[in-house]
């Protein structure tokens, strides 16, 4: 998954690079943006060699991107994924249950693609962590973390004084398995697909 990662990192860089030419827009250098995620989904799809059960949960959150320049920044993010109640398929049958929470923090490259101005489309990709939650009904009796990778992209809308906006988001997850894990998750590396809307709010500059 490391090489995976860092194909990623490289590619959203030279893409940052190659928008030098596109039409400026703000924020700009120095402006520091929140993002507050009221709700969204992740969805877990099944072990290929485990049968490991496929699962969504609910997603709310918030993250901080630091602009470089009006193409590159940086963000931080920290997402809670909380359980739902559902059908899960495994080996032995379907069983109806309630998820373990999860927590998800990552750090990324945010490229900015150019756009009309207030319309910023983006990529971005980074590394970070996700935290299982112990769910006993699961055989998930202990708090786990696994390392993981996102990638994807979206569209951020800002208003005409630049101070809120809004934001669509979507990620691609790989998260990296263990061999400790729980039955239930982790012991094979999981792929995962991540969609919210939220709340932008300009903070700085």
């Amino acid at each position: 998954m490391k090489r995976w990662i860092a194909v990623w990192v490289a590619a959203i860089v030279l893409a940052g690079a190659g928008q030098a030419f596109a039409q400026e827009h703000k924020p700009g250098a120095g402006t520091v943006v929140v993002t507050i995620i009221p709700g969204g989904a992740t969805f877990f799809t099944s072990g290929n060699s485990t049968g490991e059960a496929s699962f969504v949960n609910y997603g709310l959150g918030t993250a901080a991107e630091v602009y470089f320049n009006r193409f590159v920044g940086v963000e931080g993010e920290l997402t809670g994924v909380l359980g739902v109640t559902q059908d899960l398929q495994f080996a032995a049958g379907t069983a109806n249950q309630k998820t373990p929470n999860l927590v998800n923090y990552n750090g990324n490259v945010v490229v900015s693609m150019g756009g009309s101005g207030h319309v910023v489309p983006y990529l971005t990709g980074g590394i970070g962590g996700l935290t299982v939650t112990d769910r006993p009904a699961l055989g998930v009796n202990d708090t786990t973390t696994f390392l993981t990778g996102n990638a994807g992209g979206g569209l951020k809308w800002f208003s005409s004084n630049y101070r809120w906006g809004v934001r669509g988001d979507y990620r691609f997850l790989a998260v990296q398995s263990k061999d400790d894990a729980p039955a239930f998750f982790g012991q094979e590396t999981r792929y995962g697909h991540r969609v919210y809307g939220a709340v932008l709010v300009k903070v700085g500059r």
